[in-house]
């Protein structure tokens, strides 16, 4: 009887003991996935560059241009429409803080690109408009849009998803992306209004690079 009871007790913690690892192996993943860095140094290669992607662009002079006219030198792209009263305006600030944040020598030199997800609504004159409004100097800003369809190209390659809802609001994802000087994405954060300070430093890693 002693025996049994004692192997009995025996394998009780070697269960126990199995089943607490078990737990400690599926709960640590878990615990790593949720609670990932703000800002991201992505990894690239040469085919990644979303300038390989033709989409047709107008900006808010009425310029036709396509993405890979940004190419020579890193940029910030983001998606964004002009009737949003909330979220998009802190996106705006974020990069006008971000580039503010640029040691001096390289400060108001990253071109940052904003294409809206709104086709029916922002045309040229009302991106115009906001450009004129929130002070975005056309040297550095461009606000763009395109078609629905390759908007919609656009967001899938950023990663970046938008849902139209009933009034012509839009759910959508909130991002700054940091291209290199090929159009490679090599850094994105999810910081808005203010300034990320790991992407700052990112975007002057990348200036550094290509400077001459």
């Amino acid at each position: 009887m002693k025996s049994t009871l004692h192997v009995s007790i025996g394998g009780a913690s070697r269960v126990l003991t199995f089943v607490i690892s078990l737990l400690i192996a599926c709960v640590a993943p878990q615990v790593a996935i949720a609670a990932p860095a703000k800002s991201v140094a992505a990894t690239t290669t040469s085919s990644d560059s979303i300038y390989s992607l033709e989409v047709p662009l107008t900006d808010q002079s009425g310029r036709a241009f396509t993405l890979d006219a940004m190419r020579g030198k890193p940029a910030l792209i983001t998606m964004f429409y002009s009737g949003c009263q909330f979220v998009c305006p802190r996106i705006v600030e974020a990069l006008r803080k971000t580039e503010t944040s640029l040691p001096a020598n390289i400060r108001n030199r990253v071109p940052i690109l904003m294409v809206s997800f709104d086709v029916k609504n922002d045309t040229p004159e009302v991106l115009r408009a906001m450009a004129l409004e929130r002070h975005l100097d056309d040297s550095i800003w461009t606000l763009a849009r395109s078609d629905e369809r390759n908007t919609r190209k656009l967001a899938a390659l950023l990663n970046i998803q938008y849902r139209e809802l009933s009034g012509g609001d839009f759910n959508h994802t909130s991002v700054l992306i940091l291209l290199d000087a090929d159009g490679r994405i090599v850094g994105r954060t999810s910081v808005i209004g203010k300034a990320d300070p790991a992407f700052v430093k990112l975007v002057a890693k990348q200036m550094a690079a290509t400077s001459p």
